[in-house]
């Protein structure tokens, strides 16, 4: 799959900013978005509905809404135009919580962090 576009929703700035550098080494040339607030981040992709094939890395633990609320959100309101993966970036290393991510269709992976140039080159390849 060819992205054009990769979204961080994450509420640590730092991490986004690694992240970046990840993409940026892993070879990606194309559109990156961060939001620091889940909310902003889901209405992005609300209003967007995937114009351009597009890989959203979304972490779980944020305030006001986690990362759970807001895969469940897109389930129900995102009609993708294009191809999307949804794939859980967080610390969070929890049996529960991968159980929880894996019973969301939605999510297509859950990952550690931090992303790292070799994961997202991997998963670009893919």
């Amino acid at each position: 799959m060819r992205f054009e576009r990769v979204v961080l929703i994450d509420d640590n700035e730092t991490d986004n900013f690694f992240h970046r550098l990840a993409l940026a080494k892993a070879g990606f040339k194309g559109e990156v978005q961060a939001f620091e607030r889940p909310e902003e981040g889901l209405a992005f992709l609300l209003k967007d509905q995937i114009q351009v094939p597009t890989c959203v890395f979304l972490d779980i633990n944020m305030p006001a809404l986690t990362g759970f609320d807001v895969a469940q959100a897109l389930t129900d309101g995102l009609h993708p135009l294009t191809e999307f993966r949804l794939f859980m970036l967080t610390s969070s290393n929890w049996t529960d919580d991968r159980r929880r991510a894996e019973a969301i269709p939605l999510i297509q992976g859950f990952m550690v962090k931090p992303l790292t140039a070799a994961n997202a080159a991997e998963l670009f390849a893919a």
